[in-house]
């Protein structure tokens, strides 16, 4: 069994939905401390034909507290205000709007199960059918700490193949996963361009810019397109 596990994250690129949909199970990593200066609350999005990151606030954010401990701030009116001023002439727009709304009108209580169901929200436009599980409903042994509690997951939910972002490389040890029968796979996206406006392409944005420039059809195949290393 294939399993990835990563943090939620606000609207990702598509390198996340490619592991998503690669693995049979996704497990959504949310009772682990909360990163400042990652993605969890913000994301890059094409603004005046540039790219801008943009961040929406929290209550009380730090990263001394748990992410499913947080709640959201935010209206996310100046980020639909922005999708409209940059993104109206984009030829999806109206129909990945209707999917923004849908986000966005969710309990933003908890920031995690605010995510997740983002999360739940895309892969069901986009049509992966990967189990997603939340990290925080799990009966697990929560004294562990990095490679050694993604190890005792992968082990409570029977993998035997890891699946992890490329950047993870740093992070663990192939000789350790092989030694408790574990294949470590890192997904390398292979990022091609695709026609934004008149701009030159800028990759690396979240997700809604691929939606709203490509069709359904064109946004799955680029799900497929990556390397296993």
């Amino acid at each position: 069994m294939k399993l990835g596990i990563m943090q939620p994250y606000f609207l990702p690129y598509i390198g996340y939905w490619q592991l998503l949909a690669a693995v049979d199970k996704y497990v959504v990593y949310d009772d682990v401390n909360y990163i400042k200066g990652g993605w969890i609350n913000r994301n890059n999005f094409l603004v005046q034909e540039q790219k801008k990151l943009v961040t929406f606030s929290l209550n009380g954010a730090s990263p001394n507290k748990i992410i499913n401990s947080l709640s959201i701030k935010d209206n996310f009116a100046s980020f639909i205000g922005l999708l409209n001023c940059n993104y109206k002439k984009a030829p999806y727009f109206k129909d990945i709007m209707s999917l923004v709304t849908n986000i966005i009108s969710f309990d933003k209580s908890k920031l995690s199960l605010f995510l997740y169901n983002s999360i739940k929200e895309i892969a069901h436009y986009l049509d992966i059918n990967t189990e997603l599980i939340l990290s925080s409903d799990l009966k697990k042994d929560n004294s562990l700490k990095g490679q050694d509690k993604i190890i005792h997951m992968c082990k409570l939910l029977k993998a035997n193949e890891y699946y992890n972002a490329i950047g993870g490389q740093k992070l663990y040890n192939s000789t350790i996963f092989e030694k408790n029968n574990i294949k470590l796979i890192f997904v390398q996206p292979l990022l091609k361009p695709y026609k934004q406006f008149k701009n030159d392409f800028i990759g690396g944005l979240s997700i809604l810019d691929v939606l709203m420039f490509n069709t359904k059809e064109e946004v799955k195949k680029m799900l497929q397109d990556y390397k296993l290393i």
